[in-house]
């Protein structure tokens, strides 16, 4: 949610003699105003639930209930700062669902998901409420701030978008559909984990360091093994099967997009991006893969002549070819060849805490923003490290988190989410954000410290630049602040803080070996700059691919859903997988980076039609980074100029009026195949 914060009032006053020692109906009186997670209870969420769907209900009914004409202020701000109580405890819930999960927790979330589901389902078909919308939203605006009216507007247009206009019946089913799709997804979410805890218990090693295995693994048969097993979680036919959950997510929403007058979910889902319609994504992503595919099939090559001085050794099998499992571990041979590059001689250098360094320091350096240890903090988990970040003036912009190494709790990937968002209260009092970074990079041993590849570098830098598009935000509204942007426009300010991670300068800041304290040589950062390239046919395409067929599964009707549901749900997933890799030209070498049992984007999160987001968003990264170079990467006229507009703004104008106001031009294209040396 996205409404924050109103003084409690009645509904605690009501419930704190039943219930005096829930956190979450009780101011928190906490550092920074942190979740105190130490007082924090699985009992205590549900009622906490309940508190607040009756606060926000009561809420509602004041505005309601106004007899005065309607305004922005008596029915748009006030529904904005609606729903305290709802929204502490479900930033809580949900975040340490990812993080901390259990069976006990995941009851109480899916109980908690069907009740929340409820009530916005509510909310977002209440006519009454919606005519007051609509009449300040046919109103003149000219009297209302820029952020006000794309408040205004999205707010409006999530009710035409969620089955405001719909008759009675059609509602209630639009209602049944939202909580099945909510229940679904948890359930994909929960699958997903145990399937993953099942690779680590097979093998040894989380699911995040599938990868680094691949590469290093010289037993083939071990890497087929781990390949097939990968890339066949949630697919396996027992009781943590997707392939049933994910056509009946594609079949319900295929439904409500026909319901709200949308040919596909797809065309639904696209309608409100940047991108706007899918045959604008299709066409862009057709693009991006004939390049990719082209290149990829060069790399083949190349792996293809060491793999046969390996037959000719007699450590590969005579006739024998470059296949899915042993990409990683022939490419790595490749790039050592090429560019005498080896994560061996790399990982000294970059361990965890000096990485995390590097990310503070390349944003002081180019925002002046400051990040500092604070100790003290209510955390989820030991794990955890917490940071005050101040501006230049010594001002307050917000407390960030950061939780970097796997555990069996923990969903794989990384990520960016708030506790808190940014926004100003009632009362003018501006509220700063609680800001957290969560990973699976490589965890401490017993021997060394957490010392992180190449590519975990990135995602440091990658899921920092999230944060800072979440801490450095100043707006009014919750729902426009930080990171509550167009999907296809928010992975650009995360892409671009990449650029920073292996500049000369910052390097020279945290690359230091972890033993001697030796900057990294300049000679080795010239190695990972050259290399930089290296592999990207390969990452591109299987990148590309689950980004089209993200597209291709949103694409289809109810009708063909319907169809591809019956018999042989297996067989049917898996040949229409098959159909779309060889329509994109994919190589056999290849399979998209996630295939359909495993794609939590698309079906436990907000990318379903929306994958494609990353590459969309990396042609506004890479072309401003190019502006960036042009007028010096560290020209802090540039620099004040960006944060200005994009990471101060969030959702407050729409993406390509502020990147024209930025750049004075439209993104080039080609800015993205530059970069990725696929031109």
């Amino acid at each position: 949610m996205k409404k924050s914060i109103l003084i409690i009032g009645t509904i605690v006053a009501m419930t704190a003699c039943s219930q005096p020692k829930n956190p979450f109906l009780t101011e928190w009186d906490t550092p920074y105003g942190v979740p105190p997670f130490d007082k924090i209870t699985l009992a205590d969420y549900i009622p906490a639930i309940k508190a607040g769907i009756e606060q926000q209900e009561k809420e509602l009914q004041e505005i309601l209930d106004n007899e005065e004409a309607p305004s922005f202020q008596n029915t748009v701000a006030a529904y904005e700062l609606s729903g305290e109580i709802l929204d502490k405890v479900t930033a809580v819930l949900f975040n340490l669902q990812e993080t901390e999960d259990s069976e006990e927790m995941e009851k109480v979330a899916e109980e908690a998901t069907e009740l929340i589901t409820a009530q916005s389902n509510e909310i977002s078909m209440n006519k009454k409420f919606f005519e007051r919308v609509k009449a300040v939203y046919e109103a003149d605006q000219s009297g209302l701030t820029r952020e006000q009216q794309m408040v205004l507007q999205n707010l409006y247009k999530s009710f035409t978008r969620n089955g405001v206009a719909l008759d009675d019946a059609s509602q209630e089913r639009l209602k049944e559909i939202n909580l099945k799709v909510a229940a679904s997804q948890q359930k994909f979410g929960n699958n997903l984990l145990a399937e993953n805890n099942a690779f680590k218990d097979k093998f040894g090693i989380p699911v995040s360091s599938y990868t680094s295995e691949m590469t290093t693994c010289e037993d083939r048969g071990r890497r087929e093994e781990m390949f097939k097993a990968y890339s066949s979680r949630g697919n396996n036919g027992n009781e943590y099967d997707n392939k049933a959950l994910c056509l009946e997510i594609l079949k319900l929403r295929a439904e409500k997009a026909r319901m709200l007058g949308f040919d596909t979910y797809a065309a639904y889902a696209l309608d409100e991006q940047m991108a706007h319609d899918p045959q604008t994504v299709d066409e862009f992503l057709d693009k991006i893969q004939k390049a990719s595919n082209a290149k990829a099939k060069e790399e083949v090559y190349d792996m293809q002549k060491i793999m046969d001085e390996d037959i000719a050794a007699g450590k590969v099998e005579k006739g024998s070819k470059i296949m899915p499992w042993d990409w990683f571990y022939y490419a790595e041979k490749v790039r050592q060849r090429k560019y005498a590059l080896d994560e061996d001689q790399t990982r000294p250098y970059f361990k965890m805490e000096n990485v995390r360094n590097g990310a503070f320091a390349a944003a002081h350096k180019i925002y002046g923003i400051n990040v500092e240890p604070v100790s003290g903090i209510p955390v989820y988990n030991p794990a955890v490290e917490t940071f005050k970040v101040t501006d230049a003036d010594g001002s307050l912009l917000g407390i960030f988190m950061t939780d970097y190494y796997p555990r069996p709790s923990k969903r794989g990937g990384a990520w960016m989410t708030v506790f808190r968002d940014q926004y100003v209260d009632k009362d003018g009092n501006e509220v700063r954000p609680i800001v957290l970074n969560v990973g699976n990079m490589t965890a401490p041993t017993d021997s060394e410290p957490g010392l992180f590849t190449v590519d975990e570098v990135e995602t440091v830098f990658h899921e920092f630049g999230h944060g800072l598009h979440g801490l450095l935000t100043k707006c009014t509204y919750p729902s426009v602040s930080g990171t509550s942007v167009k999907r296809d426009f928010v992975e650009t300010f995360s892409q671009f803080n990449e650029n920073w991670a292996f500049q000369p300068e910052i390097l020279a800041e945290y690359a230091r070996h972890y033993k001697t304290g030796e900057v990294i040589p300049e000679e080795l950062v010239a190695k990972i700059n050259n290399a930089h390239k290296f592999n990207q046919g390969f990452m591109t395409s299987e990148l590309c691919a689950a980004s089209i067929l993200d597209m291709k599964w949103h694409e289809l009707t109810m009708e063909d859903l319907e169809k591809m549901s019956e018999g042989d749900q297996a067989a049917n997933v898996a040949a229409f997988e098959e159909k779309v890799c060889k329509e994109m030209g994919l190589i056999d070498e290849i399979i998209p980076r996630y295939r359909t049992t495993y794609f939590n984007h698309i079906f436990n999160s907000g990318y379903s039609a929306g994958y494609y987001s990353y590459l969309w968003a990396e042609v506004l990264d890479k072309d401003a980074f190019e502006y960036f170079q042009q007028q010096g990467i560290y020209n802090p006229e540039v620099a004040a100029k960006f944060r200005k507009l994009f990471l101060e703004r969030g959702g407050s104008e729409e993406p390509m009026v502020l990147y024209m106001m930025f750049r004075g031009a439209q993104p080039d294209p080609g800015a993205l195949l530059r970069a990725r040396g696929l031109e």
